[in-house]
């Protein structure tokens, strides 16, 4: 498992994934609904971010604000009458941002089905104080295999986001040089 060592000037003990995993669960109904009469994927994303940022206020123990939101998947539609389920945890740490893996299941509430997956998404929260300044967070410490994984993985999406807006700052500089304005 990855060991986070803790640095003298950390002033927050690491945390487990477990002890900021949570399951939001709602019925789904007809005011949820789109045009063509499945969930509206907007519905959806306001579960997933109110889920992920439960577990971003519980790891960080305060406030964290949603930083950006990446790769939501929608992989099937809900429909009206579904119990929707929205799984997070801490998937990696930061100073100050944390990584949320959401995964949204869905199951009819009158059946005894399994549930299915119908989404999941990645979200960067950042911990702020009462001034909306940055603060720190504590290091996560994955507990299984699979929460190892999802560690590894979330650091691969940090780079690539950090890559990502390194290129795009790079690219208006030149543009803005070249006297090009948008």
């Amino acid at each position: 498992m990855t060991d986070q060592a803790q640095s003298p000037e950390d002033e927050v003990p690491a945390k487990p994934t477990s002890a900021s995993r949570t399951t939001l669960s709602h019925i789904m109904t007809g005011s949820d609904t789109n045009l063509l009469g499945t969930v509206h994927g907007g519905v959806i994303m306001k579960l997933v971010d109110d889920a992920a940022g439960a577990v971003a206020g519980r790891h960080s123990g305060g406030p964290a604000v949603t930083a950006s939101m990446d790769e939501m998947v929608f992989l099937e539609p809900v429909r009206v009458g579904d119990l929707v389920h929205v799984r997070a945890q801490v998937n990696w740490t930061g100073r100050s941002s944390m990584e949320v893996g959401v995964r949204v299941m869905a199951e009819r509430w009158n059946e005894s089905t399994p549930a299915q997956q119908v989404g999941s998404a990645y979200l960067v929260f950042a911990a702020v104080d009462e001034e909306g300044k940055p603060r720190r967070v504590p290091h996560v410490v994955p507990e299984t295999e699979r929460d190892e994984r999802r560690y590894q993985e979330a650091q691969i999406r940090r780079t690539h986001r950090l890559a990502r807006r390194r290129a795009i700052k790079e690219l208006r500089d030149r543009r803005t040089a070249e006297g090009i304005t948008d």
